[in-house]
């Protein structure tokens, strides 16, 4: 079964810089599309940014182009979130997914097994 554990949400300015982590267990990492999605208070989960199998292709929702980066190392069994330029509308709780199939798709029903999510809060 895999598990996935995601890290490195808090408290940041405006402005400021995060790095999310999630490491996976229990399965074939490199086998498996990885994405992040996120979840603010009374609003749907909505897709971030997914990785293909081997990194090499990579997909970001419009409002995080050019702040956002999504990678990962398989040898480590880890997909990463490096966001940067955060804004108060990045806070949310977000979550990383795993689609066994290695398809990074955007949606998040097709997703397959998920982490219990890090809150992001963004705010002076």
């Amino acid at each position: 079964q895999v598990q996935l554990v995601d890290t490195g949400g808090g408290l940041v300015q405006p402005g400021g810089s995060l790095r999310l982590s999630c490491a996976a267990s229990g399965g074939t990492f490199s086998r498996y599309a990885m994405a992040w999605f996120r979840q603010a208070p009374g609003k749907d989960r909505d897709f971030v940014a997914s990785i293909s199998t081997s990194g090499a292709d990579t997909y970001y929702r419009d409002s995080v182009k050019g702040r956002f980066t999504i990678s990962r190392d398989n040898a480590k069994n880890t997909v990463y979130l490096q966001m940067n330029s955060l804004k108060p509308e990045d806070t949310a709780v977000y979550y990383c997914a795993a689609e066994f199939t290695g398809w990074p798709t955007s949606l998040s029903n097709r997703y397959d097994a998920w982490g219990q999510g890090t809150q992001v809060t963004v705010s002076s």
